[in-house]
C-alpha cells in the first residue's frame, strides 16, 4: 500500500513538472512574440524623454537583447536555483511579489471557494429531493443562468447594486484608499472582500449544484435505494444512508477540481473591483510585457491547480479502497 502510493504521487509530480515546463514555454512564446514592447512598458509616460543610448541599456540591463531561446534557458537555470527573477513593472523580487498578492487573493477565494462548495451542495442535494417540482426547476433556472453568466458582468452588476446605488459596499480597492496599513482595521478588509468573494461564489454555485442532483439523482433511482424504499425507510434517513454517502466523492472531486475556475474567475473578480491579488498583476504582467513575473505567477498557478487536483486524488484513495486497486 505504501509502495503504490509513492508510486502515485511520483508519477503525479511527473505530470505537474512536465506540464509546468509545457506551460513556462507557451507563455513565454507568446509574450515574446507579443506586439507589446517591454521596454516601453517599463519606462512609461517617459519614453520619449528616453535617447536610443538608454533605452538599449534597459533592455542590456532585462536581457531583452538577446534571442528568445538564450532568455529562456537563462530564465530556467535561474528557476533551478530558486529564482525567479525581478519584477519590471513592481521593481522587486518575483517571490516577493506572488507572495504578498496570493495573501490577498487567498482570502479571496478560500471565502469564495467553501461557500460555493456548501451552498452548491446544499441545492443540488434539495433539487434532487424535490426532482419535477417547483424549487427543482427553479434551482435547475438558478443555476444553469449562473453557469452562462460572466464573471465581470455579474461583478458589475453587484459593483453598480451594492455600492453605487445602496452604497452598503466600497466600490473597489483591498483597504480604504489612502488610510495607513497598520490604520486598516479589520471591518475595513471585510467590508472590501464582500463583493468579489460573493460574484466568485454566486458563479461557482452551479456546476457544483447541477452536479449534485444529477448524482443524488441517480443514487435515488438505483436498485438499493428502491429496496431501502421498500423497506420503509424515506426522507431524510434514506438520505443520510444511502445518498451522502455515494455523492460525497463526487463533490470533493468537482470541489477540488475548482481551483482552476477559482483561479480564473479571481483574475476577472480583481480587475472589475480593482482588488490588489495575484489576479490584478496577472493581468498586469501581461499588459506591460513583464516576462519574469508573468512566468512566476505560470508556475505558481499550475503548481495551486495541481495542489487542488492531488487533494482530491489522495481524498479518493482514503475513502474508496477500489481506487487503490485500479490505481
Amino acid at each position: 500500500m505504501e509502495g503504490s502510493l509513492l508510486k502515485f504521487l511520483f508519477l503525479k509530480i511527473l505530470r505537474m513538472l512536465s506540464l509546468m515546463v509545457a506551460l513556462c514555454f507557451l507563455a513565454f512564446f507568446l509574450v515574446s512574440h507579443s506586439p507589446i514592447d517591454p521596454v516601453q512598458a517599463y519606462v512609461g509616460a517617459d519614453m520619449m524623454q528616453v535617447s536610443p543610448e538608454q533605452r538599449e541599456k534597459i533592455a542590456e540591463h532585462w536581457g531583452l537583447d538577446k534571442p528568445p531561446w538564450e532568455q529562456f534557458l537563462h530564465w530556467g537555470k535561474s528557476v533551478l536555483q530558486g529564482d525567479l527573477g525581478t519584477s519590471m513593472i513592481y521593481r522587486s523580487p518575483v517571490s516577493d511579489v506572488i507572495k504578498e498578492r496570493f495573501q490577498a487573493s487567498l482570502a479571496l477565494m478560500g471565502i469564495a471557494w467553501l461557500l460555493s462548495g456548501f451552498f452548491g451542495f446544499i441545492m443540488g442535494v434539495t433539487a434532487a429531493m424535490h426532482r419535477g417540482s417547483w424549487i427543482d426547476k427553479l434551482i435547475k433556472w438558478y443555476s444553469l443562468t449562473l453557469a452562462s453568466t460572466p464573471t465581470f458582468w455579474l461583478g458589475l452588476l453587484l459593483l453598480m447594486l451594492f455600492s453605487v446605488w445602496l452604497g452598503w459596499f466600497p466600490i473597489g480597492l483591498g483597504v480604504p484608499a489612502g488610510v495607513l496599513a497598520e490604520e486598516v482595521t479589520f471591518y475595513d478588509r471585510i467590508s472590501h472582500i464582500i463583493l468579489p468573494a460573493l460574484t466568485l461564489s454566486i458563479v461557482g454555485v452551479a456546476n457544483i449544484a447541477l452536479h449534485t442532483r444529477q448524482k443524488l439523482i441517480d443514487v435515488l433511482e438505483s436498485d438499493y435505494v428502491l429496496y431501502a424504499r421498500a423497506k420503509g425507510e424515506y426522507g431524510f434517513t434514506l438520505l443520510w444512508r444511502h445518498g451522502i454517502r455515494n455523492i460525497a466523492l463526487p463533490a470533493i472531486t468537482i470541489q477540488f477540481a475548482s481551483f482552476s475556475e477559482l483561479f480564473a474567475g479571481s483574475i476577472l473578480a480583481e480587475q472589475v473591483f480593482s482588488y490588489p491579488g495575484l489576479g490584478q498583476a496577472t493581468v498586469q504582467a501581461g499588459l506591460r510585457g513583464d516576462l519574469p513575473l508573468l512566468l512566476g505567477i505560470v508556475l505558481f498557478s499550475a503548481l495551486f491547480v495541481f495542489t487542488g487536483n492531488l487533494i482530491a486524488d489522495i481524498i479518493y484513495r482514503i475513502v474508496d479502497p477500489r481506487i487503490k486497486e485500479v490505481a
